[in-house]
């Protein structure tokens, strides 16, 4: 029983964290999409390009990084729920005997 207590506890603070992950990530994209961005006039093509590919690459990686700290955040919370529910099941077959 208190093993069982144990898991349902462990399950709910993965789930919060994962939770809390989410919003946090969210919380940065926001940031990052409210921030301006600005092109100034640059005379040479080679310049011009590399200043106009900068804020791509910037985007792409800034894109890479939420993607991958919301797909993580998703997992673990995937992963308290999944708990929380196996505990849940194995508690009602625990007083079903």
């Amino acid at each position: 029983m208190l093993k069982m207590k144990m898991s349902e506890n462990s399950g709910i603070v993965i789930t919060l964290m994962g939770v809390a992950l989410l919003f946090v990530t969210f919380a940065v994209a926001y940031a990052h999409m409210n921030t301006d961005v600005t092109i100034s006039p640059i005379s040479s093509l080679a310049i011009y390009f590399g200043h106009a590919l900068s804020p791509l690459i910037e985007a792409i990686i800034r894109l890479l990084y939420l993607g991958l700290l919301g797909w993580i955040a998703s997992k673990i919370t995937a992963k308290g729920i999944t708990i929380i529910l196996n505990t849940h099941k194995s508690n009602n077959s625990f007083q079903n005997n």
